[in-house]
């Protein structure tokens, strides 16, 4: 693979994607075939379409299913142990009940969205939605209403946070190419991030939940056994073990600025062991430890019934693993096409500004590929030449980091983790998970980049 070049020019290799999408919702629409059986299958005729040498077929196909699960499958399965015993102990439905006499019903929906921006300010979008979705899914049960109408500002709060707003990989690793000033990046993103969340999580949610009203949906995933708990934790508690990951996090994004900046040496021991601890996966395994003993030695449950109910949260999330580490693998063969070269090369010299250009060619990436930290990474890296040789202010480029951050959220769908993983904990087919998600993330790209446009033009 390393002296394998594609010989193919960008409408091939953009046919050939679009085909193998084609052919993705056809056998799961109107054939039933299993999500993750069509994906495997797709990506081998795909990466054979593409011309990858035989002997490196395997490798590559399996490259981005491996690293694809090694990112999800540790955050997931985590998240879904600590989501299971806040649910299990009653902690869930503490928290729901708090959270609706504070804010009240109707605007329950907006809270738990703006409790998501909050957390999702260090967590990452996986652990964050399935480390909510027990308090979503309690509060639609208090409430009777449609899942969608709760769910929805959640997920997407964790996504603007995600795509936007750093220390999150994909805006800081846009921010090294472009040369963007971080602090102002922060400052900037929030501003774009928050009215986007607004329109495109708060009232999206309020749209998609009218709808599509189905209720039942918490009991595929975390179960409904934490109602009617007698010995239920206090309010307080549940708060604390979710904001312990957060803060956890927020050590290892200390330390890592403070190491930057020079205030410290990044080889002290207690530096090293903040960065460690402070790892997404490490601060989740942590949050787990606390919450065995706290949810459930202390609400009675111990031993051999403690072991089997954090066992019960891995079976019904092991569908969601596996179609998510195949929708990586799908994602994985597109990128190794060398599809990005090749629309750089059509990208080159069309003569439209910048921020569009940026934006475009994020837009072609997200679409061809699906991983939205790929898409802004990589165009950021094939645009940097172009932002870099410009006249522009700091601001301004912290609007083009932030318009190239938009495209790389455009259009969410098959080829993309984020999709499978959002649709399968909700309880959506992929036909209702594309007229929600996939126009949500459409929308949430569109307002985003208009917003960075504004910004830009005015300063």
């Amino acid at each position: 693979m390393d002296t394998w070049e594609q010989t193919l020019t960008a409408g091939p290799l953009l046919g050939i994607a679009a085909v193998g999408i084609l052919l993705i919702l056809i056998l799961i629409i109107k054939f039933r075939l299993h999500a993750f059986v069509t994906l495997v299958l797709v990506s081998v005729l795909t990466a054979i379409a593409a011309g990858i040498p035989t002997e490196s077929l395997y490798d590559v196909i399996m490259g981005g299913f491996r690293s694809t699960l090694g990112d999800v499958g540790i955050l997931v399965g985590l998240g879904a142990m600590l989501g299971k015993l806040v649910e299990h102990s009653g902690g869930a439905q503490v928290l729901a009940d708090a959270m609706i006499d504070k804010f009240g019903e109707k605007r329950a929906p907006l809270a738990l969205g703006i409790a998501s921006l909050i957390l999702g300010f260090p967590m990452f979008f996986d652990a964050g939605l399935v480390v909510m979705l027990p308090i979503v899914f309690a509060v639609a049960a208090r409430l009777g209403g449609p899942i969608l109408l709760y769910a929805f500002p959640t997920a997407v709060a964790f996504s603007v946070m995600h795509v936007f707003v750093p220390p999150h990989p994909g805006p800081v690793a846009a921010s090294t190419f472009f040369g963007t000033n971080l602090g102002l990046l922060i400052i900037v993103a929030i501003v774009i991030a928050v009215p986007t969340f607004y329109v495109t999580g708060y009232l999206w949610g309020k749209y998609v939940g009218k709808k599509f009203s189905f209720t039942e949906v918490a009991g595929a995933v975390f179960g409904t056994d934490g109602q009617g708990v007698k010995n239920p934790p206090k309010t307080r508690t549940v708060i604390m073990i979710l904001l312990l990951p957060m803060l956890l996090i927020f050590l290892n994004t200390g330390v890592d600025f403070a190491t930057k900046a020079g205030a410290i040496a990044g080889d002290e021991i207690w530096a090293q062991a903040f960065t460690f601890v402070g790892k997404s996966g490490i601060a989740l395994l942590v949050s787990v430890l606390v919450a065995l003993p706290v949810l459930g030695t202390a609400r009675g449950v111990d031993g051999n019934a403690l072991e089997k109910l954090v066992d019960s949260s891995l079976g019904p999330i092991a569908s969601v693993v596996f179609i998510t580490g195949a929708g990586g693998m799908y994602g994985g063969v597109l990128r190794s096409s060398g599809i990005g070269d090749a629309i750089a090369n059509q990208m080159e010299g069309l003569g439209i500004p910048v921020i569009l250009a940026v934006y475009l060619v994020a837009v072609l990436l997200r679409i061809a590929q699906g991983s939205a930290t790929v898409a802004l990474t990589t165009a950021a890296g094939l645009m940097a030449p172009a932002v870099l040789a410009g006249d522009f202010s700091p601001v301004q480029i912290a609007a083009i980091t932030l318009a190239c951050a938009a495209g790389s959220v455009f259009a969410s769908h098959v080829n993309d983790s984020g999709f499978w993983l959002v649709g399968r904990l909700l309880g959506m087919d992929v036909k209702t998970t594309l007229k929600t998600w996939t126009v949500q993330q459409t929308l949430e790209s569109l307002m985003a980049f208009a917003l960075a446009v504004i910004i830009f033009v005015i300063f």
